[in-house]
Parts: structure tokens; sequence; C-alpha cells
């Protein structure tokens, strides 16, 4: 298995590691609600070096990354961010990314760790122009810091005003201590925070750094389970649940994010196809009206038929409720339906309610 450049940090903080799409991570440290209760009340430190970063830079990289990507990219400005999907020709999801525009000519692109590889070829099998790709991940170590209190911490060890990198925005050179670092206002809880990247053998350093000086604020180290327990109650998207080569944008309910003005793209086409007809399935945000905790790929029944399965689902500490996201047959989506959750045989009965479950704390 893969380690990022803190296993020596998980390991000091008594992490229980997994094994996480070939990659030797924390799944918790001291208990996934205690790290959840930290991320929404004070702050949460993570560690997503895992992630995957490729560079794109060249005269033509702005075109290039139009062509690849569904949203529009042309209306960034410099040190702005976009999410986006990225499709195959058929409408499927290659990956969901962000890309940061250092300038008209050179952007980094932030990946999901599972599909860095897979990525990474895709983007070179669609090159033309004058552009050069990077796999840059070796690189960069790449901390999360989310929660009320996050930017207080990160103020105490910075003289850059972080109140001015507004959200989905960044800022190269910034000095943490003695680091030197990227930070964006961005991250993946619902909360205000930061992602940071910086060269992988300074990772543990700001890592000891941040918990130190965030003592008094509350901070713990935090792992992927409350990562995707957070992520989970704000309906945020996880590649290989709510969206993957098989599921559509469109179908999870990203369409914000598919922008079918702009020039070609791929899979706009049928993507324009499945907006103008509309989507027979979607995936829905539900509540657990009878007792039981819907999994991951659960299948969902009605009216004495499967109409869909479970992307997500779990305890929501927040809202302490049992919640879940599922990608059903549309006439079975409508605020109110109801449909059975299929749980270890059993019919359990479940309602859709509105998403996202709890509302992002971003800062504007």
């Amino acid at each position: 298995m893969k380690r990022t450049p803190l296993y020596e940090k998980h390991v000091e903080q008594n992490g229980k590691l997994i094994d996480f799409g070939g990659w030797e991570l924390p799944v918790e440290y001291s208990k996934i609600t205690e790290e959840h209760e930290a991320v929404r009340n004070a702050a949460g430190l993570f560690d997503v070096s895992h992630m995957g970063e490729v560079t794109v830079e060249g005269e033509d990289a702005e075109k290039f990354i139009q062509y690849v990507v569904t949203n529009d990219i042309s209306y960034l400005n410099d040190y702005q961010i976009a999410y986006t999907t990225m499709c195959y020709p058929d409408g499927g999801v290659v990956d969901d990314l962000l890309v940061y525009r250092v300038n008209k000519k050179k952007y980094l692109l932030v990946i999901n760790a599972s599909n860095t590889d897979k990525d990474y070829e895709w983007f070179k099998s669609n090159v033309f122009g004058d552009v050069k790709i990077e796999n840059v991940s070796d690189s960069y170590a790449q901390l999360a810091i989310q929660g009320p209190n996050a930017e207080k911490i990160l103020q105490k060890i910075t003289t850059t005003n972080l109140n001015e990198i507004e959200f989905y925005n960044f800022a190269e050179n910034v000095t943490l201590g003695d680091l030197n670092a990227i930070v964006s206002r961005t991250g993946y809880t619902g909360e205000d925070g930061f992602e940071i990247y910086l060269p992988s053998q300074d990772g543990p350093k700001l890592w000891d750094l941040l918990l130190s000086e965030g003592k008094d604020l509350g901070i713990l180290p935090a792992a992927l389970g409350a990562r995707d327990t957070l992520r989970f109650e704000t309906c945020l998207p996880l590649y290989g649940h709510e969206i993957d080569k098989d599921i559509t944008p469109l179908e999870a309910g990203l369409g914000f994010f598919v922008k079918l003005a702009k020039e070609d793209f791929i899979g706009k086409e049928v993507l324009a196809k499945q907006k103008e007809e509309g989507v027979k399935r979607r995936v829905v945000g539900f509540e657990m009206v009878d007792r039981g905790i819907p999994r991951s790929h659960y299948e969902v029944s009605a009216d004495g038929k499967i109409i869909g399965h479970v992307t997500t689902g779990s305890y929501a500490p927040t809202l302490n409720k049992n919640l879940g996201l599922a990608l059903v047959d549309v006439e079975y989506a409508k605020e109110g339906s109801e449909f059975d959750i299929i749980i270890r045989n059993k019919n359990v009965k479940a309602k859709v309610i509105k998403k996202p479950f709890y509302s992002k704390k971003y800062k504007k």
C-alpha cells in the first residue's frame, strides 16, 4: 500500500489504519463522531496528501481544459478555482476535480486519489496543441484545516491576511511558520476552511504546528470516517458513489457544473440530449422512516420492483438521523415520495427529503 508523507504522524496519533483505494490511511483517531463534531464546532485537521495533482501549462492550456471538463473555466480569473466534472463521450463521469488557475497558460488540477493514474492517462490521450501535462502528485503534501475556527488557527502562523482569500480562491507563496505553501479557501466538509499544498517533506512539520497552535481552539486530527460523514451531510458527491463511469453529472444533480452553452467538450452531445429529454433517474436524499442504517449499494424498491440503489448511507451525527443518498427512477425522486431500502433482506421504509441535509457554512 502507498503511504502519504504524514504516515508516521498517523501512527503517533494512534490512527486506525485501513486500505483506502491502495493507500494506508487512518479511518479514525479518537472516534468518528468526535472528529466530526470538532469540525462542525471548532476545527479538524485532515491529511489529504493522497489526492492527485496535475499541472497543465502552455499556450493552449485553457482551451484543452475547456475541452475535457464540463464546466466553463474561461470565466476564471487568476487565483480562482472551479469545481467541475470530466466525462467520457457517453456522459459517464471520469472524475470530479478542482481547476486552479494560476494564469491563462498555467493551471493546477486536483483530482481524486483512486483516479490519479486513470485521469492522467485520460488527459494525455486527449491532449492537443501547445500543452504540457505533468503528474506532480508525489511532490505535494496536502492538508485540510476545516471548521469555524480554521481561519483563526491558520492566521496564527502566517502574515498573509487570510480574510482576503475568498471562497474558491487561492494564494501562492504563503508563508506558514517557516514553510511555503499554496493556500486555498476550499474544503469537503460544508464548513469554512482551507486546503494547503506544500512540498511533501514539509507536511509533517505543518501538521505538528497546526495541532499545537490550534490546541486552545479545539482542533482535532480528523480522518477518513469523519471526512465521509461531513461531506455526506452536505450532500457533496464522492466518486464511485454519487458519480462514476455509469452515472452522468445530470443524474447526480450536478447540472450546474455542466455548461452546455460553451463550445464542444467531451460528452456534450449525450448530456445535451439527456438535458432535453430529461433524466430517467436521479440522486435523491432520503431519511429512514423505520429503524435501520442504509449502506452504499443496498437496493431500493417500490411497487414490488427494484428502482435503484443507495449511493451513500449513514448515521448523520449533526442531525442525529439515519440518512442516505440514492440513485432512483425519476418518478420516485419527488420530495415526500416513499420507498423501501432492502437491509439484510428486509424492506425498511424511507422517505425522500430535500438536499443538502446540512446547510453549508462557507464564507462567501
